[in-house]
């Protein structure tokens, strides 16, 4: 069963255990109190029912600033607390690189797409 529900600057969906968010490239440029907003809205069916295993699709963001680390963050606790996994897919060299300066790319897998994120940890989609 497959559930999708699309937010103003997020698509999520849902099958099963796996859920995949894909930021559009508007979040590039939000203030602080709507990624807040958007956040909560977001995190709150993974609060809700766990999956075991969340992707974050990159793929139609080129760059983004330190609310939007705060919110993959946010999304991280809340997947480990139910002893989930997120991982990120479709990141730009740009992004990549961001990742790497912080550190997060020795927290989050990343993959080249969603369906080898999917598939290299064993799910299907």
């Amino acid at each position: 069963m497959s559930e999708q529900s699309s937010l103003e600057y997020f698509s999520v969906t849902r099958r099963g255990e796996i859920v995949v968010i894909v930021p559009n490239a508007d979040v590039e440029q939000l203030p602080s109190n709507v990624i807040e907003t958007a956040a909560q809205v977001v995190l709150a069916p993974l609060k809700e029912a766990p999956p075991s295993l969340v992707v974050i699709d990159l793929s139609q963001v080129s760059y983004f600033g330190s609310e939007f680390i705060s919110f993959l963050l946010r999304c991280h606790l809340v997947v480990k607390k139910h002893s989930g996994e997120l991982v990120i897919a479709g990141v730009s060299d740009r992004i990549k690189e961001l990742l790497s300066q912080t550190n997060l790319d020795t927290i989050w897998a990343i993959y080249p797409t969603v369906d080898e994120a999917i598939q290299m940890l064993g799910g299907a989609y």
